[in-house]
């Protein structure tokens, strides 16, 4: 057959290939989760799968299940086939003596955002209806930061799209009124009312908008906002006022002394102005964000007992899972359940002794990987960040005979709280740099000593990036300046120029 030939044919091929298993894709979910979203996830098996019931964790009255004894049938016998099939549980049954112990979460209760405090501010504001309606069109295009995210043009531009909507309906009843001087009167009511907004209205209405609080909101550039904090402040007159408004790109680069030299006064005059910004909110509107910080429940923890670091699960809050002991004995009893009856025990009780297995699996990978890392950052944990060696996940998995991408799994969003603080497991994890002892020493180490270095240095004299390169190889440590330049800016640091104080 010709290779250019767009034919239809068949062949036989062997080849292998590999195909995960559902279950292998669950419990590479279960590694990945979190301990609060592995906590919402064990919940929806309990209430799905009635093998699975939920047990206190030292429980005196548990018992394994070789060991219970059959209880005798009473006149009161439990259809167990009806219950299965239909999904209904028993009043007194075993799980329904597990309710009680349902773990109940706080009801989220909405909060007051940016926009409704302005429309709060605006509704108790002397306004007819139409500049109203402008305030409300500006303050619906301001950002979370607090600044007005278009052009004025922009947002006249939409009110006035809302006015001939609007206006337009209005406009067609009152044509169709039967009364000729009604019909005129509403008319001109109308005329006036739908006219559309000017420019001198709509910067009328940006100054009311800019005049509420918090201060600065409104604004369309940084610049402009920390103008307005200071004219709320009555500082028009300053040298800080001054230097926001006709010396901003100056400002912003630290050149007091060309801003000096401009003004005809002292560098030092100008440094202190800067500097009594610095109270000012950049971002005002920031401070008013529904955005919550996230809450963090550690995976881990570590604590030092008798000079020994030792690793403990934090899943005292995690429900803990059995095998229900009265579903247990329904399954046991095949003769009594065919066809769709036993598939359906089958899939279930598998499905909830996998489960469990599953988890515990969890439990003891995380305890493998955490051990590791304690063992080789002890450093860290006894002398401080300095201290941190280097680490990479081929390592862990090396260790505990893992795949990486298990390890990767296992440390991906999961919490620590050590004698030190709480720390992601990820922070544990960075490359290394050579030292003149042979010894590597961790990026996140090399940070904290630039850190601290500039934090000590002259503030008249700043440390250049070549004189914290060389400070750096005087304690053995090779580094090159562009690195120098990248962890500084990782650390939010600015460079010698801008650090400089006259």
């Amino acid at each position: 057959m010709s290779p250019l030939s767009n034919r239809l044919f068949q062949s036989a091929e062997l080849r292998q290939e590999m195909k995960i298993n559902p279950r292998l894709y669950q419990a590479m979910e279960l590694l990945y989760m979190p301990l609060l979203d592995l906590q919402a996830h064990l919940k929806t098996e309990l209430a799905e799968n009635p093998f699975l019931e939920l047990t206190e964790a030292d429980d005196p009255n548990e018992v394994s299940l070789d060991e219970e004894k059959p209880e005798e049938k009473g006149e009161d016998e439990i259809d167990w086939e009806e219950i299965l099939l239909d999904g209904f549980e028993p009043g007194g049954s075993p799980r329904g003596q597990h309710e009680e112990k349902e773990y109940y979460e706080a009801t989220p209760v909405e909060k007051a955002d940016l926009r409704d405090l302005l429309m709060k501010q605006l509704q108790h504001l002397p306004l007819d209806e139409r500049l109203a309606r402008l305030g409300e069109e500006i303050i619906g295009n301001i950002e979370d930061s607090g600044f007005l995210c278009c052009g004025l043009d922009e947002v006249l531009a939409g009110a006035n799209r809302w006015l001939d909507e609007v206006g337009e309906v209005a406009y067609t009843r009152a044509r169709e009124m039967s009364n000729a001087e009604e019909r005129k009167a509403e008319l001109c009511e109308l005329d006036e009312l739908f006219r559309p907004y000017t420019e001198e209205e709509g910067a009328g209405m940006l100054q009311v908008v800019q005049s509420m609080d918090p201060a600065g909101v409104g604004a369309r550039d940084i610049r402009e906002s920390l103008l307005i904090q200071l004219r709320r402040e009555d500082k028009e007159d300053s040298l800080a006022y001054s230097l926001v408004a006709d010396h901003f790109d100056d400002l912003l680069n630290h050149r007091w002394t060309d801003i000096a030299r401009g003004l005809g006064i002292p560098p030092r005059a100008v440094q202190d102005a800067a500097d009594a910004l610095a109270h000012l909110d950049p971002k005002p509107g920031l401070q008013h964000s529904t955005d919550e910080d996230p809450y963090i429940l550690p995976d881990l923890i570590v604590e030092k007992i008798d000079g020994d670091y030792h690793v403990f699960l934090n899943d005292t809050s995690l429900p803990r899972l059995r095998i229900s002991r009265s579903y247990r004995e329904v399954a046991r009893n095949r003769n009594e359940f065919k066809g769709e009856n036993r598939d359906f025990i089958s899939s279930k009780l598998n499905s909830a002794n996998w489960m469990i297995q599953a988890i515990e699996q969890r439990r003891q990978t995380m305890l493998k990987v955490m051990n590791f890392i304690v063992d080789r950052q002890r450093d860290f944990f006894e002398r401080g960040i300095q201290h941190l060696r280097p680490l990479t996940l081929r390592e862990v998995a090396d260790y505990i005979e893992m795949h990486e991408s298990t390890v990767s799994r296992v440390t991906n969003e999961k919490f620590c709280q050590t004698p030190r603080g709480v720390f992601p497991l990820k922070f544990f994890f960075s490359s290394g740099l050579a030292t003149a002892s042979g010894e590597d020493i961790s990026a996140r180490g090399v940070r904290d000593k630039i850190r601290i270095l500039v934090s000590q240095e002259n503030a008249k004299k700043p440390l250049t990036d070549q004189k914290i390169v060389e400070l750096l190889e005087g304690e053995g440590i090779q580094i090159a300046r562009r690195t120098v330049a990248k962890y500084r800016d990782q650390l939010g640091i600015l460079p010698a120029r801008m650090r400089k104080r006259v």
